[in-house]
């Protein structure tokens, strides 16, 4: 099984499908957050369109959502998708993911309630700035942004088995790699 990670899309039609269009492959795809809205510390992005996000992404079967501090009631309604939880504990292929958004907390306390979950995965967004690292026995993956990266690039995640990569969105390719 494959499963796709993006997050903090913000609104951004044209990087979000380009995002879904690498991870087609997927069977899940765990959005981290701040999908529709740019957020008011954020430029409006090149491709804002939230309402034809919302319509696309309302199509879509195959998306666990996580609530960002961008999201509101509102998107869920117009998306018809559950937008509520704040983390999610999710069994998929064999990987407890503990999957949040991330601003409310550290990472060391994300780490500490991922180990007594018993996560062997930790999946977050909110920096725009990409992770992939393995603290103790828990692997780190924060996706970066699709749309508005604060480390240079657009990138999206993806697990495959027992391997995680990092992947760069406007070229394709694999900027990290690490084994489960």
């Amino acid at each position: 099984m494959k499963i796709g990670i993006i997050s903090d899309t913000h609104g951004d039609i044209v990087q979000t499908k380009k995002a879904l269009s690498i991870l087609k492959d997927c069977e899940y795809i765990i959005h981290c957050g701040d999908v529709l809205y740019h957020g008011p510390r954020n430029d409006l992005p090149k491709n804002y369109n939230p309402k034809d996000l919302a319509l696309y992404l309302s199509e879509l079967d195959n998306i666990i959502y996580i609530r960002g501090n961008c999201d509101s009631d509102v998107d869920e309604m117009v998306m018809k998708k559950d937008l509520s939880h704040k983390s999610r504990l999710l069994e998929l292929d064999g990987h407890t993911i503990f999957a949040i958004h991330g601003y409310e907390e550290i990472e060391q306390e994300r780490i500490k309630k991922a180990e007594g979950l018993k996560a062997n995965i930790i999946v977050s967004g909110h920096t725009h700035i990409k992770i992939l690292k393995k603290v103790n026995n828990l692997i780190i993956i924060n996706p970066g942004s699709t749309t508005i990266p604060k480390d240079g690039s657009s990138s999206v995640a993806k697990i495959d088995g027992n391997v995680v990569e990092l992947i760069d969105l406007e070229k394709n390719t694999t900027i990290k790699k690490l084994d489960i």
